[in-house]
């Protein structure tokens, strides 16, 4: 079994406006996280290039673009699978993201689901010397604070 963290949120958008804000509103929407960058450099701005095989990318201020991923599942509006990776991860090893858009009244649950940190070795600059369960902890910390940045924009 792997390790994984779910958080969601209710916004106040029908499913086609909150998965068109998740994907295509990721750069206003995202916050860093020092635990959790993508690369050891400042920040850059995040991008979902659309549809199954889009990369999920972070520019960087100086114009590199860095990968993090790559979607595995699109189905707008309803779900978005994609890898993720950080740049202190060891080679060949991504984690998963998923995200579920569910209609509720006239409002929609959104869902993410992280998975596959536990396949971080616990020697790697990831994990910062946590543990597993307070670095899962940590990520689960993240994500919320994330999606509340993405409802007000997505609503």
């Amino acid at each position: 079994m792997t390790s994984k963290v779910y958080v969601a949120l209710r916004v106040k958008a029908p499913p086609e406006r909150a998965f068109a804000a998740f994907v295509g509103e990721i750069g206003a929407w995202w916050r860093p996280n020092g635990l959790f960058q993508t690369t050891p450099r400042a920040p850059g701005v995040l991008a979902f290039e659309p549809g199954e095989g889009g990369r999920l990318t972070e520019t960087l201020a100086n114009g590199k673009v860095f990968e993090i991923g790559r979607i595995t599942a699109w189905e707008p509006p309803t779900r978005l699978v994609f890898s993720w990776r950080q740049a202190n991860f060891p080679p060949d090893l991504h984690t998963e993201v998923e995200v579920r858009f569910e209609p509720v009244g006239e409002e929609t649950r959104v869902s993410v689901e992280h998975r596959g940190f536990d396949r971080v070795p616990a020697g790697s600059a990831a994990r910062h010397g946590f543990p597993d369960q307070a670095l899962l902890m940590r990520l689960a910390e993240w994500w919320r604070a994330l999606l509340t940045s993405y409802g007000e924009s997505a609503a």
